[in-house]
C-alpha cells in the first residue's frame, strides 16, 4: 500500500505486521472480554462490537455501521497485541495521576482536555444528549457528566463546564484505576481522543 497519510497508516501498518504472528490463545488468556472463532476476534468498545480477522487483517462493524479510522483500528490492534485484563480496584484516576502521566500532560491536555472543553463546554445540550444516545450512565459532577465503560472492564468518565464571562469551558476526563496497569500512557492519550471523537461524532 502506498503511505500518504503517515500519521496513521505507518503505525497501522506496523501493528497489523506484528498482529498476523499473535498466537490467539495467548491473546484470550490475557484479555478474557475479547471472543475467538478461529477467524476473527471480537472486540466491544464504547458499545459496538467490531470483529478483526486473524492472520489476514479484516475489520468489520457487526452493527452494519461505519468503520472508524485507522487510528481506532491501530489502538484495537495494540489492545489485542499488549493489553491486559486488570480488576478495578474502585478509584478513579486523572491521567496526571497515573504512571508516564506528568511527562505525557502536555499532548494530553491539548489533544484531549482543551478539545473536550470547547466542544462540549459549549455545546452542553448537545453533549448530554449524545452520551445519553450512547447508553453512558450520568453523573452529578460537572454542568453535565457521564461514565462509559469503554472496553473490557476499563472505564472512563468525562465532566464538561460551560464557560462564562470570566471563565472558559472547562473539562476534565478521569480514568478507572486498572488503566494504570493495564494500557501504556500512549494509550490512554488515545482513549481520551477517541472518547471526545466518538462523543462528538453522536451530537
Amino acid at each position: 500500500m502506498q503511505v500518504e497519510n503517515h500519521k496513521e497508516e505507518v503505525p497501522f501498518e506496523y501493528y497489523e505486521g506484528l498482529f498476523q504472528k499473535l498466537d490467539p490463545k495467548e491473546a484470550l488468556e490475557r484479555l478474557p472480554d475479547i471472543k475467538w472463532d478461529g477467524k476473527e476476534f471480537y472486540v466491544n468498545l464504547l458499545g459496538r462490537e467490531y470483529a478483526i480477522a486473524h492472520p489476514d487483517y479484516g475489520f468489520r462493524a457487526l452493527d452494519g455501521g461505519m468503520i472508524p479510522p485507522l487510528s481506532v483500528q491501530t489502538f484495537l490492534l495494540r489492545y489485542l497485541l499488549e493489553s491486559k485484563a486488570v480488576l478495578w480496584k474502585g478509584t478513579w484516576k486523572t491521567f496526571r495521576e497515573m504512571p508516564w502521566g506528568e511527562m505525557y500532560i502536555k499532548p494530553y491536555t491539548g489533544r484531549v482536555l482543551t478539545r473536550a472543553a470547547f466542544t462540549f463546554g459549549t455545546r452542553l445540550e448537545a453533549f448530554r444528549a449524545a452520551c445519553e444516545k450512547m447508553g453512558a450512565m450520568a453523573l452529578p459532577h460537572g454542568d453535565a457528566g457521564f461514565q462509559f465503560d469503554f472496553i473490557g472492564g476499563f472505564m472512563v468518565q468525562i465532566m464538561a463546564w460551560a464557560g462564562d464571562d470570566e471563565f472558559p469551558p472547562n473539562a476534565q476526563v478521569i480514568y478507572s484505576d486498572n488503566f494504570e496497569e493495564g494500557f501504556a500512557p500512549e494509550d490512554r492519550v488515545v482513549v481520551g481522543d477517541i472518547l471526545i471523537s466518538t462523543i462528538k461524532a453522536n451530537m
